[in-house]
């Protein structure tokens, strides 16, 4: 069993990695300008690190709640093959972000990693660049989740209630409630209760058996002909077929969003460097594993796509279950511990989001440094960056209010963000020739020098991927309706990123360096 020394908080810290015989070596320079958590904060166990990993991506439920977006693009093809891809491309991205969490775990994760690797001249305003693109990300990534439970509240009450006509202040109301319960749950009960996150992963694998199992009993033998389910290409996105898979692959793209969130809890588990890469391996693989399984289980077992675009409830996986199950209870059991899920995610992603806005702070990178970088003595967590945090999240609740496609175009940036910032320090690694002097060769995680360049170059060219067409509309022609806006409102945060840069962090933001001759 390996062992490393967890770093220690101090203005000089010297890099420890773990030797194969599980002695600590010092590797002779330092990392300045870094402080992080005393070995006391940190009371995740490596367990409890791994399940938080799991249920903030929670890959099988991340694609059962977009369904929709696959259906119309691609169909069965892109439902059944995009898992595949997206095991291969986002476990590239993983396996890069896991050799340098084994080197450098800390809260800051890629923007860490960008000021250590960059030249002195550009550390500073690149490692910004990516932090500030990092928190944005995160605060997408947790309203895109927060939406999700009003949808399906919404969808059953449609359901057992035709009669209903939903107005958007229902579901402005219901984003706000979940958002403020998991604001409350992270303040007051979540550091004496991390066993919530092994409660999650529980619910979340045991839900997937019982899924398949019953999908396949209630269906059986009236399953989909494997013809229909392996080849079988739907488009009604207006695009040309090839643009229209490539568009639709943001739907599997979302069994790993959030794949970074063990990383920015790093300063909080115990032997960080050796549990957060076990965490991003454990979350890839668990995650390909499920999600394949159940697009395969869920393509045999629907026979009528029509009735699941065109559903009453807005939930498409609700009409899904009901096809795949023939029962309305059974297909609502699992509609409310898809539920249950989205509720465990977005406690963990506030969690997460909350701990990467507190180290942008504590490096004095935002306005507002000075109380957002607090832990509070008491509770033993960062309120004021979980506050900031459900604060901006409350006012992109209410641009919901005045149009959801507005909304829609800032969850929408998360997955793009958060591919630019596994992009940049990637680059840098390879700007570095993946050099002992920054990997050291003593490290935990280590993959093969073949193997390492490929990972770090499928990386960057994924982002650059997703950058372009993850920016395209989702349908043909184009309107205002369905306008993609991701890119517009990319640009917005950069303003707001610029901003604060020429007025405060470019005086006062220094992220760390290892103190070495360039």
């Amino acid at each position: 069993m390996h062992e490393s020394k967890d770093i220690k908080s101090s203005s000089d810290l010297e890099r420890h990695t773990t030797t194969q015989a599980g002695q600590t070596q010092d590797l002779s320079h330092s990392l300045v300008g870094l402080n992080v958590l005393s070995p006391t904060a940190r009371d995740m166990s490596g367990l409890e690190t791994i399940s938080a990993g799991w249920v903030m991506c929670n890959s099988w439920a991340g694609i059962a709640a977009t369904f929709a977006l696959a259906i119309a693009q691609g169909g069965p093809v892109t439902l059944i093959y995009g898992p595949i891809i997206m095991f291969v491309l986002v476990g590239a991205c993983a396996l890069t972000l896991a050799e340098l969490a084994s080197v450098y775990p800390t809260a800051g994760g890629q923007y860490h990693w960008t000021s250590i690797l960059a030249p002195e001249g550009w550390s500073r305003g690149l490692s910004y660049c990516c932090g500030a693109t990092n928190v944005f990300a995160w605060i997408a990534i947790c309203a895109g989740i927060a939406i999700i439970v009003p949808q399906q509240i919404i969808g059953m009450a449609i359901f057992y209630n035709p009669s209903y006509v939903p107005e958007t202040w229902h579901a402005f109301l219901l984003y706000q409630a979940a958002n403020l319960l998991v604001l409350v749950y992270n303040i007051y009960l979540l550091k004496r209760s991390m066993w919530i996150h092994d409660v999650g992963l529980v619910v979340s694998i045991t839900s997937f058996v019982a899924l398949v199992i019953t999908s396949l009993a209630r269906t059986s033998p009236n399953f989909q002909p494997t013809e229909l389910v392996w080849t079988t290409f739907l488009n009604d996105s207006g695009w040309v077929d090839s643009i229209a898979f490539l568009t639709g692959l943001v739907n599997p793209n979302y069994m790993y969003a959030g794949i970074d969130g063990a990383i920015h809890l790093a300063e909080e588990c115990k032997n960080a460097a050796v549990v957060v890469p076990r965490a991003l391996m454990s979350t890839i693989g668990i995650g390909f594993v499920t999600s394949f399984v159940f697009a395969i289980v869920m393509v045999y077992c629907t026979n009528d796509f029509e009735a699941v675009v065109t559903t009453p409830t807005g939930v498409p996986i609700y009409e899904i279950w009901r096809q795949a199950t023939r029962s309305d209870a059974a297909a609502t059991a699992f509609l409310v511990l898809l539920l249950m899920m989205a509720m465990f995610a977005l406690n963990g992603t506030h969690q997460t989001a909350s701990r990467l806005t507190w180290s942008f702070a504590r490096d004095n990178a935002m306005f507002g440094s000075r109380w957002l970088n607090k832990i509070s003595p008491t509770q033993e967590v960062p309120i004021a960056a979980l506050s900031f945090n459900f604060a901006v999240m409350f006012v992109i609740g209410c641009i919901y209010l005045g149009s959801s496609s507005a909304f829609n175009a800032f969850i929408g940036t998360g997955l793009i963000l958060q591919h630019v910032t596994y992009a940049i320090p990637a680059v840098l690694l390879m700007y570095r020739g993946r050099s002992s002097v920054w990997l050291p060769q003593t490290r935990y995680f280590k993959l093969p020098s073949a193997l390492g360049w490929t990972a770090n170059v499928v990386t960057v060219g994924f982002a650059i991927f997703v950058l372009v067409f993850y920016c395209f509309p989702v349908a043909m022609p184009v309107a205002g309706s369905n306008m993609n806006y991701a890119s517009a409102v990319i640009g917005v945060m950069a303003l707001f990123g610029a901003l604060n840069w020429f007025f405060h962090a470019r005086r006062h933001y220094h992220g760390p360096r290892l103190d070495i001759a360039e």
